[in-house]
């Protein structure tokens, strides 16, 4: 079931039409995001598929109450009027476009027939790195079939598994080892760093999901280029750690919505406002990978380097043991200050 779940995420980055099943209904959904207009033509012919968004994005169109809205997964559907085109339908999907392009309207929301199938194509949107919003109709062919079990099936980290390890040494350490991760079913990879060499007591565990802008570019946007150098040393003085590089960019929401991110907090929205509006969850990562990685690794017990306590509660949810949460701060600016803020205020960082 996991494959079906990887060949309709990439049909849906490709533009493709995919079918969901839940609850016993069936939904056929084309990617806004990808779709263009030839591709909405043939999926569409008679102009009456309608649009499927979160309801947290449907709230800040004033398409759903607050109830709804306070779960990021729940669906809302946009009836589908002749002038509902494509961009408009662009302009209703990405709120970073709400300033820059006023909204025309009025929209109408419509009752969620198969609530289980719409949410299920919200999460397959979101799997794939594209804005939950779609054009659903209720049949129709696709390029790929999948149910929402074998979505749950694909998130299940049992999946995961070593594919390759080498020495490797790095400027902290020459004793050092790269053991990489893949996805059986679609080849999505983590690595592991171990520095120093294991002695039997728990290591010095970093849980750091990938950051281009941070990690490679240097942004001042965030602490965790900082906290990745900062993570390495501090390994290398306790003699042996673990750094578990986990490829979650954006908490979950991948690159390019992260930079989409950015751009509303620009417009003044915190980061966890800024990803309610886009329509994703305040924090999309899934612990439960690095859990795997380290039981893979034989490590059970673990000194985990973090201020936040969500990542202890995943370990230990998963299975592994947090001997100690050993804190970590560093790298803070005046152009992230409010962003760590954020973390301590909205998402209980402890700073």
């Amino acid at each position: 079931m996991a494959r079906d779940a990887a060949r309709a995420i990439d049909a849906l980055k490709r533009g493709w039409p995919v079918a969901v099943s839940a609850g016993g209904k069936r939904l056929v959904a084309l990617a806004i995001e990808t779709a263009n207009d030839v591709t909405l033509a043939d999926f569409d012919t008679g102009g009456a598929a309608d649009v499927l968004l979160s309801a947290t994005r449907a709230e800040t169109l004033r398409l759903a109450n607050q109830r709804e809205a306070a779960n990021p997964a729940s669906p809302a559907l946009v009836e589908r009027v002749p002038w509902l085109d494509l961009p408009v339908a662009i302009a209703l999907a990405d709120p970073v476009r709400d300033l820059a392009t006023p909204l025309k309207g009025p929209f109408r929301a419509k009752a969620v027939e198969a609530p289980e199938a719409a949410e299920a194509a919200l999460r397959l949107a979101r799997l794939a790195g594209l804005l939950p919003a779609l054009f659903v109709k209720n049949d129709g062919a696709a390029e790929a079939e999948l149910s929402a079990e074998a979505l749950d099936d694909y998130e299940d980290p049992a999946h995961l598994v070593i594919a390759s390890q080498a020495r490797l040494p790095v400027a902290v350490s020459e004793k050092a080892e790269i053991v990489a991760f893949r996805h059986v079913a679609d080849a999505a990879e983590h690595v592991a760093l171990i520095i120093g060499t294991p002695d039997g007591t728990p290591p010095l565990v970093r849980l750091h999901s990938e950051c281009l802008t941070g990690d490679v570019l240097g942004s001042l946007k965030c602490d965790c280029g900082p906290q990745l150098g900062g993570a390495l040393a501090a390994m290398t003085e306790a003699n042996w750690g673990i750094l578990l590089y986990l490829r979650q960019e954006g908490r979950g929401i991948g690159l390019i919505n992260k930079l989409r991110a950015y751009a509303l907090q620009d417009q003044g929205f915190d980061t966890v406002d800024a990803n309610l509006r886009l329509g994703f969850g305040v924090d999309e990562r899934d612990f439960r990978v690095a859990a795997r990685m380290l039981s893979l690794l034989g490590q059970l017990r673990v000194r985990l380097l973090t201020n936040n306590p969500q990542k202890v509660a995943g370990l230990e949810g998963a299975g592994i043991e947090v001997v100690e949460r050993v804190a970590h701060r560093m790298g803070e600016n005046p152009h992230n200050s409010a962003y760590l803020a954020t973390k301590r205020d909205r998402t209980g960082h402890v700073l």
